[in-house]
């Protein structure tokens, strides 16, 4: 426990002056939020709705840190340390190599996690938000979500042959969610036909599980979304195990 503590403070250290996830895991969420707020504060969402645009767009905006972190951050980091032969490294000591792929996986949960409580403090302090749905329900959401996005990003690094492989797959996954998946661009103001496109990400569905949780809609209306997020868990976090390049 005390080799886990002491690599986890080091890492996080190498992690934070790297920048990368400081904005795009904490940053970003909180500008978004608060542009959210600032433009279009407490009015409902559509006429007749009983929640604000800020309230529907609560779960996508947590989101965003679970995104950069699991699809970009996780991917690039371990196809890094296999490229300088890191991972190699720790075969040969006492320490398993997945001791450092646990660190990292905490490393990010712990951004997604200072992201949601930063989202939520500026959220309820400048703009009144408020929860409508069940704190339980809504973070046994953010959890399946973060396992699921976390098990693609360990999916990709470990499989990618180089970093320069792992960049561009984390790129190509991790762009396209943001910006059509609902984290950024409301998913409600897309046309039919891009809804439907952005309806095939994995993290659309995820924002929708979010989503629900949080406005307290009825978990009938998440079935296929709970499904999509443990179906993509098990199948990745899988075949990451089976076929997981070490060096």
């Amino acid at each position: 426990m005390q080799a886990f503590k002491t690599l986890l403070k080091t890492e996080f250290k190498l992690s934070l002056r790297g920048m990368d996830m400081f904005i795009f895991a904490i940053c970003m969420p909180v500008v978004v939020v608060i542009i959210l707020g600032a433009v279009f504060g407490n009015k409902p969402a559509f006429d007749g709705a009983g929640y604000s645009f800020l309230a529907q767009s609560f779960g996508a905006v947590a989101a965003i840190a679970i995104c950069a972190g699991g699809v970009m951050g996780l991917p690039l980091v371990i196809s890094d340390y296999r490229n300088r032969k890191i991972l190699k490294r720790f075969k040969v000591t006492p320490t398993s190599p997945a001791f450092i792929l646990a660190v990292q996986v905490v490393i990010y949960a712990l951004y997604a996690v200072i992201s949601l409580l930063l989202v939520y403090t500026v959220a309820s302090v400048f703009f009144g938000y408020q929860l409508q749905g069940s704190w339980l329900h809504f973070l046994g959401a953010f959890l399946l979500v973060m396992l699921s996005m976390f098990s693609i990003g360990l999916l990709v690094g470990g499989l990618a042959p180089n970093m320069k492989t792992a960049s561009v797959m984390a790129s190509l996954l991790y762009f396209p969610m943001l910006i059509f998946s609902g984290a950024t661009l409301p998913y409600e103001v897309m046309p039919p036909a891009l809804q439907n496109t952005a309806d095939i990400m994995p993290l659309t569905q995820g924002i929708k599980l979010m989503k629900a949780a949080s406005l307290g809609l009825p978990l009938d209306k998440v079935l296929l979304p709970v499904i999509v997020m443990i179906t993509i868990t098990v199948i990745c976090t899988g075949v990451s195990i089976r076929f997981f390049k070490w060096e």
